[in-house]
């Protein structure tokens, strides 16, 4: 782990070639896996305030169950979450386009209805953040249904995921990542 301030940062972001590949995974980020994305607070009142711009994006079934279950919900370690359509995925936020999901927060986004894109840890995927005691741990999550995105061209996860860093952790800490990949793995 190299440290940044007060962020660890995994040394394979720097090293593993990183991204997406959606006609080979289909979008499978949002279908697959026993919760929904983890959401911060601020996250949970997006929600709350775009849902009504977001839902005309969403198929019948999906508003439905936001409606029964919530817009979040906790999952079973009592952290926030986006819904599921059931007890595992896909997420009640996916729309499905040529058998692509596809995230109804991030089409209402890119049609201008609303100013977030999507929550920071779908963004930062496949790096997770963990926080323990005063330190931030950003952590690569290797799945299988990722695969065809480590085959996908030479672009560190870091680089692929610098719009989203910036965002959570501002220019400068994207900076020093730089640096560090110059210095250090280059």
């Amino acid at each position: 782990m190299i440290l940044i301030g007060n962020i660890y940062v995994e040394e394979c972001i720097f090293t593993t070639s990183f991204c997406c590949h959606l006609e080979k995974c289909l979008g499978a980020c949002c279908v697959e896996g026993e919760s929904g994305a983890p959401l911060e607070e601020a996250e949970t009142e997006r929600l709350e305030k775009f849902y009504p711009k977001i839902q005309h994006y969403l198929p019948t079934k999906n508003q439905k169950i936001l409606e029964q279950k919530g817009l979040y919900v906790k999952d079973e370690d009592g952290d926030w979450t986006t819904t599921l359509m059931n007890k595992k995925g896909p997420c009640a936020y996916a729309v499905f386009e040529n058998n692509i999901a596809f995230c109804a927060i991030e089409k209402a986004f890119r049609d201008k209805k609303i100013n977030w894109q999507k929550p920071i840890s779908c963004h930062l995927y496949p790096i997770r953040v963990e926080y323990k005691n005063s330190f931030v741990y950003l952590k690569y999550h290797e799945w299988n249904i990722c695969k065809a995105a480590l085959k996908n061209n030479k672009i560190p996860i870091f680089r692929f995921l610098k719009e989203p860093l910036m965002k959570a952790f501002g220019e400068k800490f994207y900076s020093e990542l730089e640096e560090i990949y110059r210095v250090r793995f280059n």
